[in-house]
């Protein structure tokens, strides 16, 4: 610590001594030196038995004039330390003894700090942190001030720490004992004026810095606008405290009519490029009764790590009024642990509940004894429920969410997955506590079929405890549970106290075939889910027909069933986070349905999506030629260009229609008498914003099936390098057929994909500057395709032609054809201003969009060909007269 002085920089500032104590404020700093000197000068007093000579040598010849003034100082105040132990006061026992001033102002400190500190909003400091344990200061700090001044004063020998003390306030004392080497006493030499300086400057922003931080660290924060939901922060010990009155409204109870349409403000959500709905999640605060007892006592693990996965989404927002959704911190999981009426009331506490309106709320243990109900008895009103046990009875279609109870095994246990085919058993049941109907059933089916039938229940000989959790017995033979699972090709799922089980979990985790029988059970995520073809539901009359009805399904059902039923679990019950993103994305797909995640994303294990894609068009073998094609030309402000470009494409004979997608706000398209007069019908569609992907858009004046993409810059194609394009396309109505073709290649060295131009002897991408595909394209490119690439290439203004051959490849699982020789578009008259491709930049441009798309789609679906498609008479010796493509054009 140094003394600062706050006018004259230019004198001295470490006076060392009582002077200390004139106003640092004064310019006079020399004269505070020479108060020091003129100190000196004076003898000092002797005060025998002062000093700890243990620290200190008696002998003061070898300190300088500054060091002998130090000491008699330290001597000084060490008498005083000590004459005031010698007589302390107490207002009891001495009330004539010594006040020591600098403790009081120690306990001054201790009392207002210890009263912020205390409040439910700051972490607590212990008493001793706040008062100086040692008046000579921390010894780390004498350490590293016997550092500094060892270095920058240029010591010839290290300072000892212990000799140096250091005062509180305002004034910083240090005394340091020199030791001297063999040459004589050492002095501590001065300072430059420019060396003081700066390390004046230095150590003011270091204490700026030090106070920044400190007041950073115990000024509140509020929970509510923090993206960083974790567990200190939702933990009920230090939050506000809500009083709940006796007569605190209560909401209704859930309204079984509540429908999307009817319940739900979609208005709320609005429109936002990315179709993602936003969700809050209220502050946290701790709710009590009229008597001081809390609603609710703690929040649990699952819940903790449930707002964690929403407030880590790309759903969460921390601005209540972007808020499409509302989620409360209220922990309602287990209704086990609820007060019904107390918590009602504070769910009626919450800003926006507004009869509960866009609220969600997460319960996967509903009901209690003794008839424990398959919805959650906590009125709620409007609110949407996210439940883990729903009957048909209970379950709003279309508006509730039936999500699965989570099993703490799942986290705990690891099950390697294990392949589809034949098992040790062919049924299990391995759930405790069942009905004693149900397991006389079970038990009737094990003595009908032997050993391919097993049946389990609790281990009476083990001790309660987490071992007796994870063991099943049967007779005296104990097995691992979960682990038993694996070596079953069929299990049981059979009701309990409540229809939903967590063994349905633990079933799907081992790859199990789940049979379930519940009747009027919900299944989870049944929405969007197909359990079809991952489980079998029987009725419960039919219990005792079980076995004869699995052993109809055929073995390679059965694998499939095995395989999906591992799949489900890893997408969707996997973990809480799981459970919860898939709950979300089902509310955002009714409220976005345009941009709704298909059956076959919800349903298909990865090995499916990219091993067995089919055509999705639905297209006859080969589409009829009388219809033709609408060539769709994206432009910007080329005029002249752009009219050459209608010109030639005019004369390719299938063409039908021509749409010019005007793609500049700022400027109007020409007026219709200058526009080139063609044969078939012109359109000019003008856009709301200049963007890229507007070329791909579905627009309505698009009759045909077949689509041809043409920048306004590509006038060197003939007629008949268009006409056959078309053609082409007709025999593959599935594919996108162009002509210069492009190049992905794995870069060893990079480690990532790498985008290679014309000369390859492969293609697996063709350009859409000029390409033929179907306008079905146009409706998945605007509204499927994944995560954000298609915002992503609005911002780029590059690669959408990239992305388009992405899409196609991977929804049809085929390559792009490439037509004709041709491997530039060329065009003269364009200069480096005019055209994107030629920026330098673009290569590695386009390099990364190959990575970004990769990364989204989890695959690189692109197809590498070694072919091309050209006329069968192109090369032949033969009279261009008779040949049906005489003008292909060149490279």
């Amino acid at each position: 610590m140094f003394t600062l002085p706050q006018k004259d920089f230019s004198a001295p500032t470490t006076c060392l001594g009582p002077a200390c104590m004139q106003d640092l404020g004064s310019s006079h700093g020399d004269d505070l030196e020479g108060e020091c000197s003129r100190k000196l000068d004076q003898k000092l007093p002797e005060l025998p038995g002062v000093g700890d000579s243990a620290m200190f040598s008696p002998d003061t010849s070898y300190l300088s004039s500054r060091g002998r003034m130090i000491k008699w100082f330290w001597d000084s105040a060490e008498e005083g330390y000590r004459t005031y132990h010698m007589d302390e006061y107490d207002e009891n026992k001495n009330p004539s003894g010594i006040i020591n001033l600098g403790v009081s102002e120690n306990k001054l400190c201790f009392d207002l700090l210890s009263w912020r500190l205390s409040q439910s909003d700051m972490q607590r400091v212990e008493p001793s942190l706040l008062q100086y344990a040692d008046w000579r200061g921390h010894l780390f700090l004498r350490e590293e001030v016997a550092k500094f001044l060892s270095f920058y004063c240029k010591s010839p020998a290290p300072l000892r720490p212990e000799n140096e003390c250091e005062k509180e306030a305002v004034c910083v004392i240090m005394c340091a004992s020199v030791k001297y080497n063999i040459r004589g006493p050492a002095l501590i030499p001065r300072m430059k004026t420019k060396h003081r300086i700066y390390y004046i400057t230095l150590f003011s922003i270091v204490l700026l810095g030090l106070i920044a931080t400190g007041m950073f660290q115990f000024w509140p924060h509020s929970i509510e606008s923090s993206n960083d939901w974790n567990v200190e922060k939702r933990s009920v010990r230090d939050v506000p405290v809500v009083r709940l009155p006796a007569d605190s409204p209560i909401p209704e109870r859930g309204d079984l009519s509540c429908r999307m349409h009817t319940c739900f403000d979609v208005y709320r959500c609005g429109f936002n490029p990315k179709n993602k709905i936003k969700v809050y999640i209220y502050a946290l605060k701790k709710y009590v009764d009229d008597f001081g007892v809390p609603v609710s006592n703690t929040i649990s693990r699952e819940y903790n790590e449930l707002l964690t996965a929403i407030s880590d989404s790309d759903y969460y927002t921390d601005d209540i009024n972007r808020a499409c959704l509302f989620v409360p911190s209220i922990d309602v999981l287990n209704q086990n642990t609820l007060r019904i009426k107390e918590t009602a009331q504070a769910l009626a506490q919450l800003s926006r509940w507004d009869r509960g309106t866009n609220h969600l709320l997460f319960n996967m243990l509903p009901g209690g004894p003794p008839d424990y109900n398959t919805a959650l008895d906590v009125p709620r009103d409007r609110a949407l429920l996210a439940g883990g046990g729903f009957s048909t009875w209970t379950y709003r279609q279309g508006y509730d969410v039936s999500i699965p109870v989570y099993s703490p095994l799942s986290a705990e246990v690891d099950l390697p997955e294990k392949g589809p085919g034949p098992r040790r058993y062919f049924l299990i049941s391995s759930q405790v506590g069942l009905h004693p109907e149900y397991r006389e059933d079970l038990e009737a089916l094990q003595v009908k079929h032997g050993e391919s039938v097993l049946v389990l229940d609790k281990c009476t000989n083990l001790s309660e405890g987490g071992l007796s959790i994870r063991k099943r017995c049967h007779k005296h033979q104990v097995f691992d549970y979960p682990q038993v699972l694996q070596e079953a090709t069929f299990c049981v799922v059979l009701r309990g106290a409540r229809l939903g089980q967590a063994i349905l979990s633990d079933v799907l985790q081992a790859g199990c075939v789940p049979v379930v029988i519940a009747d009027s059970y919900i299944l989870p995520f049944s929405e969007v889910l197909d359990w079809k073809r991952a489980s079998v539901v029987v009725p419960e009359e039919k219990m005792s027909d079980v076995y004869s009805i699995l052993q109809s399904i055929p073995q390679r059902q059965i694998e499939e069933m095995q395989r999906q039923a591992r799949w489900f679990w890893e997408a969707y019950f996997q973990s809480i986070k799981a459970i919860a993103l898939a709950t979300l994305q089902i509310i955002n797909d009714r409220i976005y349905p345009y941009a709704a995640i298909s059956y076959e994303e919800w349903n298909d294990p990865p090995a499916v999506k990219w091993g067995s894609v089919s055509n999705p068009l639905f297209l006859p073998l080969i589409p009829p030629q009388s219809q033709g094609f609408t060539a769709i030309v994206l432009t910007y402000d080329r005029v002249e260009s752009l009219f050459r470009v209608i010109t030639e494409v005019s004369k390719v004979p299938s063409l039908s229609k021509l749409l010019v997608v005007w793609n500049n706000q700022n400027k109007n398209p020409p007026e219709d008498s200058l526009w080139p007069k063609i044969r078939v019908p012109l359109k000019v569609v003008r856009t709301a914003e200049n963007k890229l992907s507007n070329r791909f858009f579905p627009y309505d004046e698009i009759e045909t099936e077949a689509v041809l993409a043409i920048d306004d810059d590509i006038i060197m194609l003939t007629s008949d390098e268009l006409q056959f394009g078309y053609e082409v396309w007709r025999e593959f109505p599935d594919r996108l057929v162009g002509y210069p073709g492009r190049l992905h290649l794995w870069d060893h060295e990079m480690n990532k994909w790498k985008y290679e131009s014309e000369w390859t002897n492969e293609v697996s991408m063709v350009l859409t500057g000029a390409a033929f595909y179907h306008k079905y394209f146009n409706y998945l490119y605007t509204y499927k395709m994944p995560g954000d690439i298609k915002n992503w290439v609005d911002a780029h203004m590059n690669c959408e032609d990239i992305a388009m051959n992405f899409l196609v490849a991977n929804v049809t699982g085929k390559a792009v054809i490439k037509v004709t020789p041709r491997k530039k578009f060329k065009c003269p008259e364009c200069t480096a201003i005019d055209g994107l491709s030629l920026d330098q930049t673009h290569m590695v441009e386009r390099s990364e969009c190959i990575n970004k798309f990769a990364s989204v789609f989890g695959t690189m679906p692109l197809k590498v060909v070694e072919h091309r498609a050209d006329p069968v008479l192109y090369k032949d010796d033969f009279p261009e007269k008779l040949k049906s493509f005489p003008n292909i054009g060149s490279l």
